[in-house]
């Protein structure tokens, strides 16, 4: 279903001449494509969860882009991968705040008991499966940190 928004998308942007739009989600539907072939589910497609964990390491990717290129003088070029990042983010599930993240940290936390640092690992898997796609990992991971430490 979101593969389908995705090639919709595309078809109007490239009936309405938006090249930097029509550029950035044939990008993506190749990234699908590619994730289709290398999995071997070519014919059946990617499942949502699939498509959103593979939008969300592009979106990364493009945000991690955009900053390495103004870092390095070229607004140009960082203007062009933030913009993918915010075309990307359309597509995936909007994000917890991190005061929700925060509380959810919390709740896995005690629901567990016991946990010291030695357990990040376990506590973040249980936050993660939790929160599902609408957080990032690495906010997870310093959350818990945080309220472990």
């Amino acid at each position: 279903m979101l593969k389908q928004l995705i090639e919709d998308d595309l078809k109007s942007a490239m009936l309405s001449g938006n090249s930097d739009v029509t550029e950035a989600l044939k990008m993506l539907k190749a990234a699908i494509l590619n994730k289709e072939v290398e999995l071997g589910v070519r014919d059946s497609g990617l499942s949502d969860d699939q498509v959103i964990d593979l939008l969300s390491k592009e979106a990364k990717k493009r945000l991690e882009s955009s900053t390495v290129y103004a870092n390095a003088g070229r607004e140009d070029q960082a203007n062009g991968e933030k913009a993918e990042y915010e075309l990307i983010q359309k597509y995936l599930p909007e994000q917890m705040s991190e005061q929700d993240l925060k509380v959810l940290v919390s709740q896995t936390i005690g629901d567990m008991g016991q946990v010291t640092i030695k357990d990040m690992g376990r506590v973040i898997g249980a936050v993660k499966s939790k929160a599902g796609a609408s957080a990032d990992g690495g906010k997870i991971a310093e959350l818990v940190k945080q309220q472990l430490s």
